[in-house]
């Protein structure tokens, strides 16, 4: 299982939550999973951050504790965009 969170106000907007604001919210997600199943199920399942990942913002986001990935929109139609961000870490 993957869940993925975008905030409804970066929904079409091109903004992007702080990579502090985003972690809280997948914090508490991987929280209210482990009260709901178990700790090794919460930690099993990947929560990905989707809301106008770029390659600017990428690197920041994915170096929180809890996102453990992107879903990326509107920069995955740009090769140049999507391939930065899939090689955040190399750039």
């Amino acid at each position: 299982m993957v869940i993925a969170y975008e905030p409804v106000w970066a929904i079409g907007t091109g903004k992007t939550a702080t990579p502090q604001q985003a972690e809280e919210v997948h914090r508490f997600i991987r929280q209210k999973l482990e009260k709901l199943t178990s700790r090794g199920v919460a930690e099993a399942i990947r929560i990905q951050y989707g809301g106008s990942v770029t390659p600017e913002n990428v690197k920041g986001l994915m170096d929180q504790e809890d996102i453990d990935g992107a879903l990326v929109g509107g920069a995955s139609l740009k090769s140049d965009s999507f391939s930065k961000i899939v090689r955040f870490r190399e750039i």
